[in-house]
């Protein structure tokens, strides 16, 4: 099935995909159609049935009859993701484990959990509220443990706390045959054989369903304080950015804002008292003696680069309405132009190449004459664009890939990536092999090797 048009899955099968999970089988138009796209930009494709799975043992038996039969597989969360993951391009089930929601096991001593895949990020860290602990790895959305893994994803806490690859300690997955595999296990470190857990972190549903992931933990800290701080330059904005990363100030966030998303984030969001300029929003942990120390040393690096009032703030409520507004920044984007739609890429580049990479994006928006946000993570080199589009002009979408195809491609001759957290998907393939050259023809092995009918979701990462 390396090259699969799409046919429709017979009654049969789906009549065998409810022998073993009954009426939690759907074929209803809505519920299909709610399960053939993210929030991306591509055409939605739904899948011929959905499969609400409740054990690794049902989506094990669930898969061994999309096996016999040839049935492509899409695994699901909760469809928060931006590059295509979930679109049935090739038809096929879709099993979606959102209603696997169980948090196994807390071992706080150990500073680590068990949860099924379904599991959302903040039930998580508000079920771990009394232990002291809590989950880092914040993509904005609230997507689902299993979804996170599947797209390496990370967000505004990775510069201080590392992505998914770091914090997934071990996995069960799924695989094409029916197969339940279990990798990694509660040890922070072993030399033991290959390093399974990382391959399947990332693989964006192409090797399997991964349905139960063992996860870090980490210690609330004593002192959080938030700070804002505005610049009349964009380039401003990211040499503070350079400099506090190269000086080893350990800022658990640094997110950038262009004046034009921050003011869609202050019309969207009610941020009072700030102005339409380049911004920076931080964040830091520790002792509160130690959160001094970081403020008043990343306010003396600001100053130097033309950075106004360094606002910043202890207070909880506060500190959640200003990263709420971030995670809010997408929304606020297609709030400026009302009927159009939004397409969100990112890419990554070493820190060094950050303000010439952004500064360049700059000029490419300038050209092609669109309005596109510049939003990111940029402690870790990573940023978005948001590009606004009339889905009725055909000539926005032209420029639109242009500039993500400029984008990315300058990315990569930086040393960089074509994405940094967002995942290859439907949108990147072409990238992907721009990246990485002949390692690509290594991945199609891998895949073959352990999917060699491509029924786990296929089209997406890879040309087969």
């Amino acid at each position: 099935m390396a090259n699969q048009a799409i046919k429709p899955v017979s009654n049969a099968v789906i009549e065998e995909l409810r022998g073993v999970i009954g009426d939690r089988v759907s074929t209803a138009a809505a519920v299909r159609e709610h399960h053939g796209n993210g929030e991306d930009y591509f055409t939605p494709i739904p899948p011929d049935a959905v499969c609400f799975a409740h054990s690794t043992e049902e989506v094990s038996d669930l898969v061994k009859i999309c096996a016999r039969h040839g049935v492509p597989v899409i695994p699901f969360g909760t469809g928060t993701s931006l590059e295509g993951h979930v679109v049935a391009v090739c038809g096929g089930i879709c099993i979606d484990v959102s209603e696997m929601d169980v948090i196994l096991e807390v071992n706080a001593e150990d500073l680590d959990c068990r949860v099924q895949a379904g599991v959302k990020r903040k039930q998580l860290n508000e079920s771990l509220r009394d232990t002291g602990l809590f989950f880092p790895v914040d993509p904005g959305a609230d997507a689902s443990i299993g979804g996170m893994s599947a797209t390496r994803a990370s967000g505004t806490n990775a510069v201080r706390y590392g992505t998914m690859r770091e914090n997934v300690l071990g996995l069960t997955v799924v695989l094409a045959d029916g197969r339940i595999v279990k990798t990694g296990g509660r040890a922070r470190k072993s030399a033991a054989g290959y390093d399974l857990t990382r391959l399947f972190v990332g693989s964006e549903g192409t090797l399997g369903v991964i349905t139960v992931v063992q996860l870090r933990l980490f210690g609330v800290p004593e002192a959080m304080s938030a700070a804002v701080c505005q610049y009349e330059t964009l380039e401003g904005a990211v040499d503070t950015v350079i400099l506090t990363i190269q000086s080893g100030v350990p800022v658990a966030r640094i997110e950038l804002l262009d004046d034009i998303q921050m003011g869609a984030c202050i019309d969207y969001s009610n941020l009072e008292g700030y102005e339409r300029k380049h911004t920076l929003f931080f964040e830091f942990h520790g002792t509160p003696a130690s959160v001094n120390e970081q403020a008043e040393l990343v306010k003396s690096i600001s100053d130097d680069f033309g950075g106004g009032a360094f606002n910043w703030t202890s207070n909880t409520e506060d500190r959640n309405k200003l990263w709420q507004a971030r995670h809010d920044a997408y929304y606020a984007a297609m709030a400026m132009a009302p009927g159009k739609r939004g397409i969100a890429t990112d890419a990554c580049v070493p820190i060094s190449k950050l303000a010439e990479c952004i500064h360049a994006t700059r000029i490419d928006i300038d050209e092609v004459g669109l309005i596109a946000p510049i939003v990111g993570h940029v402690g870790d080199g990573n940023f978005h664009l948001v590009l606004i589009i009339d889905p009725e002009d055909p000539d926005d979408m032209t420029r639109a890939k242009a500039l993500i195809e400029r984008l990315n491609m300058r990315a990569i001759a930086m040393g960089g990536t074509c994405t940094g957290e967002h995942g290859v998907g439907l949108g990147k393939i072409d990238f992907l092999v721009a990246e990485h050259g002949e390692a690509v023809s290594i991945m199609r092995s891998i895949k073959q090797a352990i999917d060699p009918d491509n029924i786990m979701n296929p089209g997406k990462m890879l040309r087969m």
